[in-house]
């Protein structure tokens, strides 16, 4: 049978893939089907500008106040409100649901890498484990799950347009601006860049507004609230609202989070560059956007399945060694993509970079995340605000750029940033090794099972 605290991993595991399955299918979408204007890379700088803002504030606030079940609640109806958004696609409709998608975005993950840090914690407590160990397989199993929506997000879009009959031709003339040989700023205009018919997009953003809803509602039924109880103290207190308010900045004179801030950059720079420039400069422009789908499919198949399997091997290798190939396998790409020219006749090469792209992206999502739940153990909430908040920067930074620098440029930014993540993780894990970071103490969480049960048989007399 399994435990209370594993049960809980795998609810907040399906929430989220069931939510991601709406909005990473959406994402993935965006430069190719809103291509006019640049309107969808511009909602998604939206997005992204806006978590920055909220992460400034937002999530220590709502996480002490809510707790970290209704804070992902409320996080995803704002996920939500953004797949509406893109029923009739414009200026006045994408970027005030892009905006309120922001503002959700960091309480949300915040959120989550609490929830799953206090339940690492308290298993750890609970088997005389050591906590990092667990987190890390905690966070190993959620992103093996999570990253998958990838795979059932992009197969809802493939197989939906795939009944499109409005597949453009893609002509010599075309493919010589694909890739980075060409400037190719000009790419959005292109033919093979069609938006499908309009009931075919419908069809496809109702049934990811359905998918959202579902998740919603998984959190609200089936996760505990284990965190009720220091939520209920928090506002009993009544501490001064400045110092919850400024919680995030605070944790900006630790010199580790400042070392760590290119790291977390690189995160969003690499997720942007293949959601948003692979996918329209290679894929959409060689191949079409009926093949972005399949492609990223792939990405989402190799990020999940590498997720759990570095997860697990972290407590045997270090996280060092992972970072160490993710960096290789990055670096391999960039440099292959800068000489590539896209060619529709070689078709399984555009299936390899997403492959090995996924397995890189699976080392810089778990291992930085478990990371910062272990250096920061004692201050979570800004942890993790810091961590969506330097993230998100790279993906605005990425998404400023996309109209107006060359592709060739974009992969020399995208290898200077890896240089730089590179030279400072080091320090940070050689100082943790000779310093390891006292963690908070088992007995904090030896009682956090304890709790829930009461709660919930409370809950059942109450119903009885």
């Amino acid at each position: 049978m399994i435990s209370r605290n594993f049960k809980n991993v795998l609810v907040v595991s399906i929430g989220f893939l069931s939510l991601f399955t709406a909005y990473g299918g959406l994402q993935s979408l965006q430069s190719s089907l809103n291509a006019e204007q640049g309107m969808g890379v511009a909602s998604l700088s939206v997005i992204y500008a806006s978590i920055i803002v909220s992460s400034m504030f937002l999530p220590p606030i709502m996480i002490k106040n809510l707790g970290c079940k209704w804070t992902i609640v409320l996080g995803m109806a704002c996920y939500v409100s953004y797949s509406f958004g893109n029923l009739y696609p414009g200026w006045y409709t994408l970027i005030p649901t892009s905006a309120i998608l922001g503002l959700g975005g960091s309480p949300l993950w915040s959120a989550k890498c609490t929830y799953l840090t206090i339940v690492g914690n308290a298993q750890a407590a609970k088997e005389g484990k050591k906590g990092s160990d667990v987190i890390n397989q905690y966070f190993g199993i959620f992103f093996f799950i999570f990253q998958s929506s990838a795979v059932w997000g992009n197969l809802m879009s493939s197989l939906i347009f795939g009944q499109d009959t409005n597949i453009a031709d893609i002509s010599d003339e075309q493919l010589q601006t694909c890739g980075a040989a060409d400037c190719g700023l000009n790419i959005t205009s292109n033919s093979t860049s069609t938006r499908p018919e309009q009931e075919l997009v419908w069809t496809l953003v109702g049934a990811y507004i359905g998918v959202g809803v579902l998740a919603m509602l998984i959190i609200a039924v089936f996760l505990d609230n284990i965190d009720q109880k220091e939520a209920s103290e928090f506002r009993g207190k009544r501490e001064p609202f400045c110092h919850t308010f400024l919680a995030t900045f605070r944790l900006l004179r630790d010199w580790r989070l400042l070392t760590l801030i290119p790291l977390t950059m690189y995160s969003g720079f690499e997720q942007s560059f293949l959601s948003g420039e692979y996918t329209k400069n290679y894929v959409t422009c060689a191949l079409g956007i009926h093949f972005v789908g399949f492609v990223m499919m792939c990405f989402g198949a190799t990020n999940s399945i590498s997720s759990y399997v570095f997860g697990r091997l972290a407590q045997y290798t270090g996280r060092a060694p992972l970072f160490l190939l993710a960096a290789a396998l990055n670096l391999a790409c960039i440099i292959a993509l800068l000489l590539w020219r896209p060619d529709p006749t070689q078709l399984p090469m555009f299936f390899v970079f997403p492959a090995l792209w996924g397995v890189s992206d699976a080392v810089w999502q778990t291992q930085t995340n478990a990371l910062y739940g272990v250096l920061f153990a004692r201050d979570k909430e800004a942890a993790f605000a810091n961590y969506r908040m330097w993230e998100s920067l790279g993906f605005v930074i990425a998404f400023a750029y996309s109209t107006f620098l060359c592709l060739e440029y974009k992969l020399y930014i995208l290898l200077a940033v890896l240089g730089a993540t590179v030279v400072t993780y080091p320090i940070v894990e050689w100082h943790e090794h000779k310093h390891p970071t006292p963690q908070i103490e088992q007995a904090d969480y030896s009682g956090l099972e304890k709790d829930i049960l009461k709660e919930k048989g409370v809950v059942a007399q109450t119903q009885l």
